[in-house]
């Protein structure tokens, strides 16, 4: 699909945009139901039906999965970042738009722009509402999306929603229905969009060289390391440490409490664990702050990474990437 909206005499600049599916590509059996849809139904041209390209650009669109992104998994997040990484080394395009659901939008961001850390916009469009809905929020995202994307300058992994720009490395979802569902914690949006022109607050994601890496992840996900998250609670104990240990895991996230500390039944476990080969990481279940680490902490912290984020960097850590 190509929607020509350019300056005459100026190249166009392509906005290359993926479907993966999610709620934003979702359909309800009433308008007015926001809870009771089935997501990924409908295609990403049908979701850009109507919508201009911003100035001096043109739309590419391509649907790369359908997916509720409660089930996101490793073989579309291979499929979006060769996807990516083909079209950002064209001189012509300007960026990336994504189209994901919100449930596990922050791993897939974080995903891209641990493997690509592009000098080009990647930026993810969502919705808390189906297609379908009485009052749809996704239009407005994918064209607030559209929007960052061709904004001069912009580079790295991004997630707008509810008109708020948020970094890949940042970004989580802090509300599950509301439609300003996600939030930066301590460090904040990169932006705002506002009738459709970004208001920026801080400097895009930092953009770091990343030759091969790419080519350097199984192209079979079921040969990547087995990694795990566990959850420190009161009253938490390590036999599903130890479980997860004989079945072969090779990492293991520890969403602790506080500043990471873990319950000393569950730590017990995880050092056992650590013993015996198993890389482990502390995060913290806490939404805003970081693991502070000490001289001679016995389990390494994840600093700012929230514990699905520190599950992906620990995984491409055992990768050797």
């Amino acid at each position: 699909m190509q929607a020509p909206h350019a300056f005459p005499g100026a190249s166009p600049r392509t906005l290359l945009v993926l479907g993966s599916g999610g709620t934003i590509a979702g359909l309800a059996p009433r308008a007015g139901d926001t809870l009771d849809y089935q997501a990924a139904q409908v295609g990403v041209a049908q979701l850009l039906a109507g919508v201009d390209a911003p100035p001096g650009c043109v739309l590419q669109v391509e649907q790369v999965a359908q997916v509720d992104s409660k089930d996101m998994d490793a073989t579309v997040w291979l499929l979006l970042a060769q996807r990516c990484a083909e079209a950002l080394v064209r001189e012509s395009v300007q960026g990336i738009v994504i189209t994901h659901g919100t449930d596990t939008l922050e791993e897939t961001a974080y995903f891209l722009q641990a493997v690509l850390a592009p000098a080009k916009p990647v930026v993810f469009a969502c919705a808390m509402r189906p297609a379908n809905a009485a009052m749809p929020d996704g239009p407005q995202n994918l064209r607030d999306a559209l929007a960052v994307a061709a904004q001069p300058g912009a580079r790295g992994v991004v997630a707008v929603c509810a008109g708020a720009v948020h970094a890949a490395t940042d970004v989580r979802k802090v509300h599950s229905y509301r439609l300003d569902a996600f939030s930066s914690g301590d460090a904040g949006p990169l932006g705002y969009v506002e009738a459709g022109a970004l208001r920026q607050l801080r400097g895009w994601p930092h953009a770091v060289p990343t030759t091969g890496l790419l080519a350097r992840l199984p192209s079979t996900p079921q040969a990547w390391p087995r990694v795990e998250i566990v959850f420190s609670h009161a009253g938490a104990g390590g036999a599903g440490v130890d479980a997860l240990v004989r079945d072969g895991t090779r990492g293991i996230v520890v969403a602790a409490t506080g500043n990471g500390s873990v319950h000393q039944a569950l730590e017990a476990a995880l050092l056992r664990a650590q013993a015996a080969g198993v890389r482990v990481l502390r995060a913290s279940r806490c939404e805003q702050g970081r693991v502070l680490g000490g001289e001679g902490d016995a389990l390494a912290g994840a600093g700012a990474l929230s514990p699905v984020k520190a599950r992906i960097q620990l995984q491409l850590e055992l990768l050797g990437t």
